[in-house]
């Protein structure tokens, strides 16, 4: 999206302290918009919005004839200031961004961390809960690394390049090969040169973590309110520290970068002692051997001691940083892996590369250990699930609200979601391996090719995707059933009118698609759960025969070998096909637009978290939204004493809800909460209690004066937040009607679309609602103050009785775009 340029020649706003504003300051609806992005010109519906604070990459924008709207607070008498806050640039801006696709599963696991269920007065269960994944997180890291070992030290430098075959295949690997004696024959230098390509998957690692935080997670909350809002009650994300996490990303950056390069070290190390260790080889090398490995060993132990320091500080806006390690602990590995390549480098007489490295055993030890993780994550989050009681209400009580949805999967969520990570992983590094293998060996079958592990678990994708099948099958028929049920409700809410049976049907069937998103937790569970079966099948077979399936069940009954043939192949392209897929998409959304922004959506959901569990993981756009948000809106209504209206749609409206749990009180009581298509109980309530569960919003419902939600029954993503009233009218609104018309009419000739998740706007009642949000809110603030006696910017640089520039900018001023 092409950001609209500021107007060089624009004049500055003029200072409205002291401009009367009617009897409850002048208003503004702040728009957020959801998952996808948009531009300023659809927002604000104005083909030459003008850009008032913010950069390209994300900005708040205004009609241009409502940039100096505080300055004639009578031209909007009859609804609010429009402004659009604009982020989709953070998701799905240039080409580069394709790339994180190969992030997904880092992605994947740092979600685990934030599904942890509610707990009260169990910190150290809660600790141990972050270290677990955190823990998932680094084995996540080295599975990565030493998947490209195996395809460049073991398949390409060993294997290949040490068989005459395979090189005269590929005559690019003939300066490798030993029948040319070239300097590079030797298998150890010809490991030492394949070890580039991981050591250079670790930097390109490290580089885009280290780059992305500067873009997005460097931006500093107000630091004037930290900690004066600590303990509203609000939950962990009113904390001062929560949208600042420089400290834990800068210390897991490092310690997941020390592992990438000890891992290639290792991958060095460990073939060449071995072969020091035959009889008659050389002492002093096989010495060196021995020291390096327990030189390794230590390293590693510093780098796990280092992931299981303790994690994020929120309470408070930690701007420290642990220095010594994050320069140190990178520098030590880097020596490490200097060392590992000159030991396995020298010169060693009759040594011939033979067979397979010895990769098995690393990958069975990371897979069993990644199933052991998250079995015992299993139990930590079913023992805080089952000591959370929420407040009980009483029978007389009279707050009532309908009841919440349950916690997705009773409090396994986290690790439902940890295991498809590490399934993920699996299938991403096996699938390369994979690959690789069959294009150096074509149909030759000259080459021992991957790990025997990594052929099991390539052979269990088949039976998985026929548990999907199944799956598939069951919520296609629970579909139908409830849209034949739901053809009766439509049928009710329209009475009088002419039955029609095929727009009914096709109302009906809009309303049973959106309660699919119901069904995800069953969806995910089962998936968890036959996984981690069959990858446990997939190491006890790897390990007790060492070979492939089908050589596994050749003596098998016909049947028996037949299809353990026949998953195995499949298995095998399937991978490789997985691979492509992913290959090809980062390729597609480099070229075109459309396909970074599809790509965007799906990190506007993953990448709302901060990364708290894994530094390689997309880097959380919230920590640069919500500090821009809480700015902006501070300062506004510090300077105008008006009234503004936070309106976000979908994934905006959980940006406003964060941004609205940052504010000081005495902002927030200028402030109203608009939210509609919003997942804030459907999807965030249910996949993460412990920050949006019903008292986190309860609370926040109390500290905001007021708060409208809208929803839609044919909406898949959105939802009630379901709420008590509490004395005052309640967040949700009844579901809205859509279409708005069921047939034609005189008024509407045409058919009316099925809406669904989007134009809100377009219903009567997204007007209306915010008229008495307004209303609320002008009863409910004290009249502006005028002259003197404004409070202090957050920053206290700005004297009282000013007003924040709207023009504020890198170029100090506002303009009308290019269009």
């Amino acid at each position: 999206m092409e950001s609209p340029q500021r107007r060089p020649d624009a004049q500055p706003v003029p200072d409205t302290a002291d401009t009367p504003a009617g009897p409850a300051g002048p208003a503004v609806e702040l728009l957020v918009h959801g998952v996808g992005g948009t531009t300023p010109q659809e927002m604000l519906d104005d083909p030459c919005p003008v850009r008032i604070t913010g950069d390209g990459t994300a900005a708040v924008y205004r009609r241009s004839d409502d940039v100096d709207a505080e300055t004639r607070p009578g031209g909007h008498r009859d609804a609010p200031v429009p402004e659009a806050y604009v982020w989709s640039n953070l998701t799905s801006g240039n080409s580069s961004r394709a790339l994180w696709l190969l992030l997904l599963p880092f992605m994947v696991v740092n979600l685990a961390h934030w599904m942890r269920p509610s707990a009260r007065g169990h910190r150290r269960t809660v600790r141990l809960y972050g270290l677990l994944v955190r823990l998932c997180g680094l084995t996540l890291t080295v599975l990565f690394v030493a998947a490209a070992c195996e395809v460049a030290l073991d398949l390409v430098a060993w294997q290949c390049a040490g068989t005459r075959a395979c090189t005269a295949r590929h005559s690019w690997l003939g300066f490798l090969s030993p029948a040319e004696g070239g300097w590079w024959s030797t298998p150890g230098r010809r490991l030492v040169l394949a070890a580039l390509v991981p050591s250079a998957l670790t930097a390109l690692l490290w580089y885009l973590s280290h780059r992305t935080w500067n873009a997005y997670e460097s931006q500093q909350p107000p630091s004037a309110d930290a900690g004066r809002h600590e303990d509203t009650g609000g939950g962990a994300l009113a904390r001062p520290g929560f949208w600042y996490g420089r400290r834990l990303v800068a210390r897991l950056r490092a310690a997941h970068t020390a592992a990438g390069l000890l891992t290639v070290a290792a991958a060095l190390v460990v073939p060449a002692a071995h072969a020091d260790r035959r009889p008659g080889g050389p002492v002093v090398l096989d010495v060196l051997g021995w020291l390096l490995q327990a030189a390794l060993a230590v390293a590693a132990g510093v780098v796990v001691g280092a992931v299981c320091r303790r994690g994020r500080s929120e309470k408070r806006l930690d701007r420290r940083i642990d220095r010594h390690l994050v320069r140190q602990l990178p520098l030590a590995s880097v020596v490490l892996l200097v060392l590992a390549a000159v030991y396995a480098g020298w010169s060693r007489p009759g040594w011939r590369s033979a067979g397979r490295l010895q990769a098995d055993v690393v990958f069975a030890a990371l897979t069993l250990l990644q199933g052991l993780l998250v079995v015992v994550l299993a139990v930590v989050a079913h023992l805080l699930y089952r000591t959370h009681r929420p407040a009980s209400r009483t029978a007389g009580d009279a707050t009532t609200a309908a009841p919440a949805p349950a916690v997705a999967l009773r409090g396994l969520g986290g690790p439902v979601v940890a295991m498809l990570a590490c399934a993920l992983g699996g299938v991403m590094t096996g699938g390369v391996a994979q690959r690789v293998s069959d294009w150096l060996d074509g149909t030759g079958h000259f080459l021992p090719g991957p790990p025997v592990l990594l052929t099991w678990q390539a052979s269990v994708i088949p039976p998985l995707l026929l548990v999907l099948l199944v799956l598939g099958g069951r919520l296609a028929g629970r579909t139908l059933r409830r849209a034949r049920a739901e053809r009766a409700a439509v049928a009710r809410e329209h009475p009088g009118e002419a039955p029609d049976a095929q727009r009914t049907r096709q109302i009906a069937r809009v309303r049973a698609l959106a309660t699919l998103t119901d069904d995800a937790p069953l969806v995910a569970g089962a998936v968890a759960a036959v996984t981690l079966l069959l990858g446990v099948a997939a190491v006890v077979g790897a390990l007790l025969t060492d070979r492939t399936p089908a050589r596994a069940a050749a003596d098998a009954p016909a049947l028996v070998a037949g299809a353990a043939e026949t998953v195995q192949a499949l298995g095998s392209w399937l991978t490789g096909l997985g691979f492509l897929a992913f290959v090809t998409s980062g390729r597609r959304a480099y070229k075109h637009a459309s396909a970074r922004r599809t790509i965007g959506i799906l990190w506007d959901v993953g990448t709302f978290w901060p990364r708290a569990a894994h530094p390689f993981a997309p880097p959380c756009y919230a920590e640069r939204v919500v500090p821009d948000l809480t700015w902006r809106v501070t300062t506004w209504t510090r300077a105008t004493g008006g009234r503004l209206v936070l309106s976000g749609h979908s994934q905006g409206s959980v940006l406003v809800a964060a941004a609205a749990w940052q504010l000081p009180p005495s902002v927030r009581r200028r402030v109203a909460l608009l939210t509609y298509g919003s997942p804030l109980t459907r999807l965030y309530g249910r996949w993460f209690p412990a920050h949006f569960g019903q008292e986190a919003l309860a609370s926040l419902h109390r500290d905001i004066v007021c708060w409208r939600n809208l929803y839609r029954p044919t909406d898949p993503i959105g939802g009630p937040v379901r709420l008590p009233e509490e004395g005052g009218p309640a967040v949700d609104r009844a579901p809205l009607k859509d279409p708005l018309v069921y047939d034609r009419t005189a008024r509407h000739p045409l058919p009316e679309p099925i809406l669904g998740h989007g134009d809100y706007q377009a219903d009567p009642a997204f007007a209306e609602e915010r008229r008495q949000l307004l209303d609320r809110l002008a009863a409910e603030v004290p009249a502006p103050r005028h002259g003197t006696g404004q409070p202090a910017e957050p920053d206290g640089s700005r004297p009282p009785g000013t007003v924040q520039r709207l023009d504020a900018g890198p170029q100090g001023s506002a303009g009308r775009s290019s269009g």
